[in-house]
């Protein structure tokens, strides 16, 4: 009966949350250029894009127009790889010059030394970087034979100042799943606090590589892990916020799947245009900063991330769990009228069901296909 209600006062919370719609984080894509080409960049980055920088003028005119700013208003630099940019300091001073805080999220590929005590003068306040694998693991899914190592400094020097609030970021698939134990025991032995676990997407380059994609045992692996390696506390280890995991939801994070696309976290892409998280399908943006009032497009659109009920379309129509679930993380969502991409749910579900019959998710996917011919 308790865990009935804490689930319905959830619920309400998270109605209460879009009504109130805070804008405590604020993606800024401000570049898409990188200097790797990774096998599962959801953005499709390359070094020689298409799309110019955003001058940081443009962006700092659009959040001017946010006259009285969340007191844990974060501005969140991404890509892209942010450090290619020249101005990242700048750009950082100029936000901190109105009372704001900035992060990064990095490759780690650039990041020095000598450019860590720059990004730390001009207010980075927190960073974080991303290690996916062992090293030849990581090399491979980063399609860089010199990234590992480049990381592995790049997290010792991040680590060399306390201030700076830091963590890890892991993309698990089917090559590195198998490392997790040796990745978790590596970042402990430095000292890393915190460690957050995503999966695969297929978007972007990720659409063609199956060996991106967990297999539902895989994922249900996965969610294993993670609850296992909670119990030690020797690592604030979590699963990302991607999406619904039903019986693991209390196992795998601190506290229940809430997508705050739209409701906390916006985003200003490379071309103006004003969304939630960079990854969610452009198709989804409200407006456009070069047209657009940017804190009143926040205000006053974005009406299909704070009330998802569209979504109840294809598998989410009849599901029991949507109340919970809202169609899962909204990146999963490519185009109004199309289905989810990814349950997470459901491949829990399927690997319980491929456990009972005793085989893997290729045989079951015979099993049920045949009987629905039959």
């Amino acid at each position: 009966m308790f865990s009935r209600i804490k689930q319905f006062a959830f619920r309400k919370f998270k109605e209460s949350e879009g009504k109130l719609h805070e804008l405590n984080y604020l993606f800024w894509e401000c570049t898409t250029r990188c200097n790797l080409n990774c096998l599962h960049c959801g953005s499709d980055c390359s070094k020689s894009s298409s799309d110019k920088d955003m001058p940081i003028e443009d962006f700092l005119k659009a959040i001017d127009t946010i006259k009285q700013p969340a007191q844990n208003f974060t501005v969140v630099f991404t890509g892209g790889e942010p450090l290619v940019r020249k101005d990242i300091e700048l750009c950082g001073r100029e936000i901190r010059k109105r009372g704001m805080r900035w992060s990064m999220v990095s490759n780690g590929h650039f990041y020095n030394k000598e450019r860590h005590i720059s990004l730390l003068n001009a207010g980075l306040g927190a960073l974080t970087i991303s290690l996916d694998g062992l090293k030849s693991t990581h090399n491979w899914l980063r399609n860089n034979d010199t990234s590992f190592d480049k990381v592995n400094s790049a997290i010792d020097i991040a680590l060399s100042s306390a201030r700076l609030n830091f963590d890890i970021v892991t993309c698990v698939n089917r090559r590195n799943i198998s490392e997790l134990a040796q990745i978790r025991d590596l970042l402990i032995l430095k000292k890393v606090k915190a460690w957050r676990l995503f999966t695969i997407i297929p978007i972007g380059r990720a659409t063609s590589n199956d060996d991106l994609i967990l297999t539902a045992n895989e994922f249900v692996e996965l969610m294993d892990f993670i609850a296992d390696s909670r119990k030690s506390k020797a690592i604030d280890i979590k699963f990302s916020c991607e999406g619904f995991v039903g019986k693991y939801e209390s196992k795998v994070r601190d506290s229940n799947f809430f997508c705050r696309a739209g409701v906390n976290i916006g985003s200003i892409l490379i071309d103006g245009s004003i969304s939630a998280c960079p990854n969610i399908d452009r198709s989804f943006s409200q407006g456009n900063i070069y047209t657009h009032d940017f804190y009143e497009v926040w205000q006053t659109k974005f009406e299909q991330f704070r009330n998802r009920d569209w979504m109840k379309i294809g598998q989410c129509k009849s599901c029991n769990d949507f109340k919970d679930c809202q169609g899962n993380g909204f990146h999963n969502w490519h185009g109004a009228k199309q289905n989810v991409l990814v349950c997470h749910n459901e491949k829990i579900e399927k690997a319980l069901k491929c456990q009972k019959l005793g085989v893997n998710d290729a045989t079951f996917e015979m099993i049920n296909s045949a009987s629905e011919i039959n």
